[in-house]
């Protein structure tokens, strides 16, 4: 695939080095390598609530579904938040390189030992998954930016996009065929395939390696002995004690996921807070830099909320997926996993004209602030939830107890309007907003919020079974909206504290 889609670049000579789609070289290996590990990823996602219900959790239906979502919002959460530590590995130790490469390594594992019918190994392979993105993902990523280093803003534009374009095409791919399998076949096959995903991946990255360069091959800021020494005893440290209050809580006999879930959202929270303390703390901060922090702060907590809503897509929208939408095509069910690819057909279809439509307002001095469009992708993900409690009531009201397959694609589609407003907007102004010394810092921040949001569902998911799907959901629905209105009511306030940031 990746051969086929090379070609001369302009103003090259024919037999000169080729590009890919007139960019780098380099970056049709790590197109490649993006889009088979995320096919692993999202066919293991679009399957791995079903598959705690029905295979793995014991009880009630209503207890397994809520336990189910509580334990994807934990996992979530977890991915992102080692991705804070995996930078830092590929920045102080290895390179990105060879980050990329272990995690890799690791997920591949991961998703094999899901393919284990035991499941005890079960959660020790969503944990060796989660070990390894936290590796891979940021740095793959970082790599990207390496191939353009020296060249104009506009050309490393024009390659992030064309790299995010590799996301969505294995996200799209991997609910259909790893959803079809786990579903209609066997669980752990679904698992497996995931697996040679993976592999996949790993062999094109090695064989495309040499078109990489020197990119990602060193540390840039290689970590002196003490401070490697000093990283490896918190470590030991903090894994010891987390070791050893898992084997006390199992000893005890009073182990309960549940602990694990709790553990979980108090740190989603903790975490984030001490990154604020220690950056107010700082003497380095300037008094022109504070208020642009308070700034950043107000959009870190409204993506939070954003992200707990938004999230729950492979949870709670899941299992409605499953058990109160018609899915029958004829005289055939497909599977409740195929409608996780829903979300990147409408990215793929929706991703340019909302680029070309923020241009083309920019041209007419029309755009939105930045502001107004975190206002705006509030209202649309509350207004998703609006569709899921009136589908939630017409279930509920319906004989079959089921409501058809358009109500969940149309809440897809208002979420994912929703995020194209927030999720590329809100990395770029964490880069506009951040002091040049904290700039790491707020990055990572800005991808935690997505892990707090994640965390804090293992409670918030909670409240679904005693209050009903249309209570639930309206619920959601106000609150985002509710933040959404108040964004927009202090939107002069905000826009003082970020300076001249738009």
């Amino acid at each position: 695939m990746a051969s086929s889609l090379t070609k001369d670049s302009a103003g090259t000579a024919p037999g000169s080095e080729k590009t890919f789609f007139g960019h780098p070289r380099g970056l049709a290996t790590l197109f490649m390598t993006e889009m088979w590990e995320r096919f692993s990823w999202y066919g293991m996602r679009g399957i791995l609530t079903l598959y705690l219900v029905a295979a793995v959790l014991d009880g009630p239906l209503e207890g397994r579904e809520t336990l189910a979502a509580a334990i994807y919002g934990v996992y979530n959460a977890l991915v992102y938040m080692l991705a804070m530590p995996g930078g830092w590995v590929a920045d102080r130790l290895w390179g990105a390189r060879k980050a990329v490469l272990v995690g890799g390594i690791i997920i591949a594992a991961g998703h094999f030992v899901l393919a284990i019918p035991n499941n005890a190994m079960f959660f020790v392979g969503l944990l060796l998954i989660a070990l390894g993105t936290g590796l891979l993902k940021p740095n793959i990523s970082a790599m990207v930016g390496g191939l353009y280093s020296g060249a104009d803003s506009a050309r490393r534009d024009a390659g992030f996009t064309l790299f995010y374009m590799s996301i969505n095409v294995g996200a799209l791919a991997a609910p259909l065929v790893v959803g079809t399998l786990g579903e209609k076949v066997n669980w752990h096959l679904g698992f497996a395939v995931a697996g040679i995903g993976m592999t996949l991946a790993l062999v094109q990255y090695v064989i495309g390696g040499r078109h990489l360069g020197d990119v990602g091959k060193l540390p840039p800021t290689p970590a002196t002995p003490e401070e490697r020494r000093s990283v490896l005893r918190k470590v030991l440290l903090w894994g010891g004690i987390a070791i050893v209050a898992v084997l006390a809580d199992v000893v005890l006999g009073t182990f309960d996921i549940e602990h694990v879930v709790n553990v979980m959202a108090v740190l989603g929270v903790v975490i984030p807070i001490l990154y604020f303390a220690t950056m107010f703390r700082s003497p380095s901060m300037t008094a022109e830099e504070r208020p642009k922090i308070h700034a950043f702060m107000w959009f870190f907590i409204t993506a939070v909320l954003f992200w707990m809503i938004y999230d729950q897509s492979g949870s709670m929208l899941n299992l409605f997926a499953n058990g109160k939408t018609d899915r029958m095509i004829g005289g055939w069910e497909f599977p409740a996993s195929w409608l996780q690819s829903a979300n990147p057909a409408w990215i793929i279809i929706l991703a340019p004209i909302f680029a070309s439509l923020w241009v083309w307002l920019a041209k007419r001095n029309r755009e939105p602030s930045t502001v107004m469009k975190f206002s705006l992708a509030m209202l649309l993900i509350g207004g998703s939830f609006g569709l899921m409690a009136l589908a939630g009531a017409a279930a509920a009201n319906s004989e079959s107890g089921k409501v058809t397959v358009f109500w969940l694609l149309g809440v897809y589609l208002v979420q994912t309007l929703g995020e194209l407003c927030l999720s590329p907007v809100g990395l770029s102004l964490s880069t506009k907003l951040a002091p040049a010394q904290f700039l790491s810092q707020i990055m990572g921040l800005w991808f935690l919020a997505t892990a707090t949001g994640n965390a804090l569902n293992g409670w918030a998911v909670k409240l679904n079974a005693p209050m009903g799907d249309a209570a639930y959901y309206t619920m959601w629905a106000i609150i985002a909206a509710l933040a959404g209105v108040s964004f927009m009511l202090a939107s002069k306030k905000i826009r003082a504290l970020m300076g001249g940031v738009n």
